[in-house]
């Protein structure tokens, strides 16, 4: 029974370390939270009772956290509830197996402190590439955009930060432990206290530098229901709502939601595609457009401009299992026949290494939708980009936090690369987003409006951009060689001594 209460305690403690994403931003909650966690796998009596005791809090984190594949599943897939229920729960326990197995290596290392901040950063790296990648609820993002943590992000990248976030997770254990040795103490909060400040002394590093003159942009949120998205009876109501909102802006560039027109390009009015071509030209400017392209045997979700600027495509890259491929579709055919409901579930990869759009006298990388959760893969267009944008249809998510959690990534990815990030979404999260990570402006949610406001081109190289991720891969793999290398010695010792 004492037993079931101390793992309940560390699902709660999971479960309020949700707190420091979005959109609560309490950034010092997961700090405190995973310190105690520390703590508590040190003094636990074995390696098992540690993997417990952090798998406990890992599935406090991600049931609380990511509960909204529920909504995307039953809700909108159409899944039997009772179905959605069990894969979102094993899609959490699997996310914490990641955490468990953070505490149970450090328990066996026998260095806990040192080794369960490099284990947890390359947990989280895991998961950015595992079974193609879910790395929502990365720690990293805990710290944007207010923490002075967020000032290694453009050194590190969210990794890096969840490194560093946790390891002050671990001065703050190892200070319960030694709490009587007042030298060693004093030694360690000042570390702390020095992280911190560097950290908070590197938000005011410019990375980059403004080119060009700033311009006018405008974000377009339709709040089209997504049971009603791909009504054919709807796409004319759909497509005459996204031309009242453009005509209404006379912005250098204007972008339009991911799949924001409900009709393939081929049968999109040529008259139509004319008008918002005119309309671009006598602004000066262009139109980015999401849509999907039908090829033959094949579909692409894309983002085309139209304007001034000769017509280019962004095609996406990075599709979502389940969601918009179908893996092994020999094996789970069957999935989709009989229990899932998703429209357009089966997209074709667009290349990998595509270039900015020269638009609006400007350098777009454009990303859709869940890509922007890959920084490296966005960093595939830097430095030649002189600002991101991002096109999503967060209707998936329902009435959940799920979008507020994707603009904070958005966030992130404008820290990394030291780039404005402008967001238009088809439901909520729309926003612009400075380099720096703060939203300057951000539409209400749910409903029809259109963000106008000036953003600003720049360039210039952060040591993520130019490093990515293995600055942290290196000091976590050498760390914890390291880590190996004494305790086999000690254990080769020990044997020579029995």
């Amino acid at each position: 029974m004492k037993n079931i209460k101390s793992y309940l305690i560390f699902t709660l403690l999971g479960v309020l370390s949700v707190l420091g994403f979005a959109p609560f931003y309490i950034y010092p909650i997961p700090i405190l939270a995973i310190a105690i966690l520390i703590f508590s796998i040190e003094e636990s009596s074995n390696a098992k009772v540690a993997f417990k005791l952090s798998f406990a809090f890992g599935l406090g984190l991600f049931v609380a956290g990511i509960y909204w594949i529920f909504i995307c599943l039953h809700t909108f897939g159409k899944m039997p509830s009772w179905m959605a229920a069990i894969f979102t729960f094993l899609l959490c326990a699997f996310m914490a197996l990641f955490i468990g197995l953070s505490g149970y290596i450090a328990k066996k290392l026998g260095h806990v402190f040192l080794a369960i901040p490099l284990l947890w950063a390359l947990g989280d790296w895991t998961r950015s590439w595992i079974f193609t990648g879910f790395p929502w609820l990365t720690l990293g993002y805990s710290q944007t955009p207010y923490s002075p943590l967020t000032g290694y992000t453009a050194v590190v990248g969210v990794y890096g930060v969840t490194l560093i976030t946790v390891a002050t997770s671990a001065l703050l254990a190892y200070t319960f432990l030694i709490k009587k040795n007042r030298k060693v103490m004093a030694i360690i909060l000042s570390l702390f206290t020095m992280i911190w400040l560097v950290g908070g002394a590197l938000k005011w590093v410019e990375w980059s530098k403004p080119i060009g003159e700033k311009f006018s942009v405008a974000l377009l949120q339709g709040n089209i229901a997504q049971d009603d998205k791909w009504l054919p009876e709807n796409a004319q109501n759909t497509l005459d709502l996204y031309w009242s909102q453009l005509k209404s802006s006379n912005a250098k560039l204007i972008v339009m939601p991911e799949t924001a027109l409900p009709i393939p390009f081929s049968q999109i009015p040529a008259e139509y595609l004319e008008a918002l071509t005119k309309h671009a030209v006598m602004n000066n400017g262009d139109i980015l457009v999401g849509v999907v392209d039908i090829q033959p045997q094949q579909y692409f979700n894309q983002v085309f401009s139209l304007g001034e600027s000769s017509s280019q495509t962004y095609t996406k890259s990075h599709l979502v299992p389940f969601g918009e491929f179908i893996p092994l579709k020999q094996v789970f055919g069957f999935f989709y026949r009989d229990f899932l409901n998703m429209p357009l579930a089966d997209f074709s990869r667009g290349d990998i290494k595509q270039k900015p759009l020269n638009v609006a006298g400007q350098k777009v990388a454009v990303d859709i939708c869940y890509e922007d959760v890959f920084g490296e893969e966005i960093t595939r267009q830097l430095p030649a980009a002189t600002i991101l944008v991002n096109t999503s249809n967060d209707a998936w998510y329902g009435d959940s936090i799920a979008a507020y959690q994707h603009m904070q990534i958005s966030q992130t990815r404008a820290l990394e690369t030291a780039r404005m990030m402008l967001r238009a979404t088809n439901t909520g999260a729309t926003a612009i987003i400075d380099k720096d990570g703060i939203a300057l402006l951000h539409a209400p949610h749910f409903s029809q409006t259109v963000v106008e406001g000036v953003a600003q081109g720049y360039a210039g190289t952060t040591p993520y951009v130019r490093f990515g991720n293995w600055p942290m891969i290196l000091i976590s793999v050498i760390g914890l060689s390291l880590l190996c290398v004494y305790r086999l010695r000690r254990s080769s010792k020990s044997m020579i001594k029995a």
